[in-house]
């Protein structure tokens, strides 16, 4: 007993510890241990020593202990020995059985309503793929466009709906819906490419695609005052954002393919399409040019992908032949709205900038009703031509505000060829929002739940923008005992010791090579 370790003789303590009086099996189960014995002495597998273990346990928590089925102490610490020697690792049949298989059954429990409720509660929209087909089939008929027309970028926005005649006849709207989009269009712009629309689901009430697609009466029903518009406290140089040092932001055009109802830079875009002057960008580069300190520069909008792609290769090419500008960003959702944009010249594009420089493509994708099989290839051709493609999803009132439809877009993206990067808390500057806004403890909750629960790196950063990105994350570190951290598992709420670095090590001058 000495090399076994003390989860095995918890166990082996456990399974032949008295209880009052003893209860006696079956004869089923005297048979059915038998067989277990029998394969776990001839069978050279740690899954038969496993099994067997495993049903002793069972009948000890019904009070019947491992002697009533005639094994020995001693035969069990055999076979102890047998697991350890078996496995690679010599992990013990005690912290296998005992501890390691008790957390994950515990760990499952977590899960288990998730996985029940993800593809009914936040389908994605591959998961409605033959809803959408026969969507787009309605559509295109209804626009009279050709499979010409429906696969290529022109002919997506040639046909973008922008009045609430047309989009009365491609959904359903009520008479009290239609004369709210009418209010709120007199002073916002709305805009849905045929794909985007062919994404909405007929009879749900809060669709996800409707909500950020479809302005209502909240937009201009909401009482408060508008900020000035985002970052034009922190605008140095014509099209320029600058939060910080090292950053900057180049707003190349206040055009999309779609327009959000949550969009923060809703007084950017205007009421009509505008293309810049080389003379404007040319200001803007010059300002980056005139300052060494700044490294990365993000190329948004608007969306950066409806620029033309002479423009996007001219920009990409100027950024790329200032020294000092390391990393370049481009800010889209078109891989979402009019998927048919990322072309082969695009790629190329993108390879060709990257090739020099790394390129991140920086999208927004808030449901995982945006990935379809459509988006997801886009998004798949795009991360073999750049270094990094990241999400920076908003966190909205009925679109992904709870546990279910956040932990489903997280993972549906990240199985999409793109990185949860961001979750931003609807802006606050916009009274035109506030029916989008969630509470941040909300917020928080959701984000934390995912730790311990989906991948690492599917968990996004919950940030609030005020001035510069905050993080929003709760301190799980609850306080110390002496040289110990008391902290909290988020996904559990249960605390553990972890015992700190000790200081004096840590400040010794003799460190490592240091001591030679």
């Amino acid at each position: 007993m000495s090399d076994l370790d003390r989860y095995t003789v918890e166990l082996l303590d456990s399974l032949f510890k008295q209880q009052g009086t003893e209860k006696r099996p079956k004869p089923n189960e005297l048979q059915e241990i038998a067989d277990l014995f029998s394969l776990a002495v001839t069978r050279e597998k740690t899954g038969s020593i496993v099994n067997l273990f495993r049903s002793l346990i069972g009948f000890r928590n019904r009070g019947i202990s491992a002697a009533a089925f005639d094994i020995t102490r001693e035969q069990l610490v055999e076979l102890a020995y047998k697991h350890q020697q078996i496995d690679e690792h010599m992990v013990s049949i005690g912290g296998r059985v005992g501890q390691a298989l008790q957390i994950v059954v515990r760990a499952d429990t977590r899960v288990e309503e998730y996985l029940a409720r993800k593809d009914v509660e936040a389908p994605s929209g591959i998961e409605l793929w033959d809803t959408i087909l026969a969507n787009q089939e309605r559509i295109k008929k209804k626009l009279a466009m050709t499979d010409d027309d429906w696969n290529s970028f022109p002919g997506q926005i040639r046909h973008a709906i922008n009045s609430v005649d047309e989009l009365a006849g491609l959904i359903d709207l009520s008479p009290a819906a239609a004369e709210d989009i009418i209010r709120v269009t007199q002073n916002y712009r709305m805009r849905l490419t045929p794909y985007y629309t062919s994404l909405i689901m007929a009879g749900e009430v809060n669709d996800p695609i409707m909500l950020q697609s479809i302005p209502t009466g909240e937009m201009v029903d909401n009482a408060g005052i508008e900020i000035p518009p985002v970052a034009a406290d922190h605008s140095p140089a014509r099209l320029v954002d600058q939060f910080y040092p090292r950053v900057v932001t180049i707003k190349s055009t206040n055009m999309c393919a779609m327009y959000c109802t949550h969009c923060l830079r809703i007084a950017h875009i205007g009421k009509k399409d505008k293309m810049f002057s080389k003379e404007a960008y040319g200001e803007a580069l010059d300002y980056i040019r005139s300052d060494k300190r700044i490294r990365d520069v993000l190329v948004t909008g608007g969306d950066a992908f409806v620029l033309p792609n002479s423009m996007l290769r001219w920009l990409l090419a100027e950024l790329d032949s200032i020294d000092h500008v390391k990393l370049k960003r481009l800010g889209t959702r078109v891989p979402v709205t009019v998927p048919m944009r990322i072309d082969e010249e695009l790629l190329n594009i993108l390879e060709e900038s990257n090739d020099r420089k790394p390129v991140r493509v920086v999208t927004q994708i808030n449901t995982a009703r945006e990935i379809t099989p459509v988006s997801r290839e886009a998004f798949k051709n795009i991360s073999g031509r750049v270094c990094a493609v990241l999400n920076q999803a908003v966190l909205l009132r009925g679109i992904n505000d709870s546990r279910v439809k956040m932990w489903k877009l997280c993972e549906t993206i990240q199985e999409a060829y793109v990185r949860p990067y961001y979750i931003f808390n609807c802006s606050y500057r916009n009274p035109q929002f506030v029916h989008f806004r969630v509470p941040v403890e909300r917020g928080r909750d959701i984000v934390e739940s995912m730790y311990g629960n989906i991948s690492g790196d599917a968990i996004p950063r919950y940030i609030a923008t005020a001035g510069g990105k905050i993080p929003m994350h709760r301190s799980n570190v609850m306080g110390r005992e002496g040289d110990e951290l008391i902290l909290r598992k988020p996904w559990s709420g249960e605390e553990v010791r972890y015992p700190d670095a000790d200081r004096k090590e840590y400040e010794r001058d003799d460190f490592s090579f240091a001591r030679y």
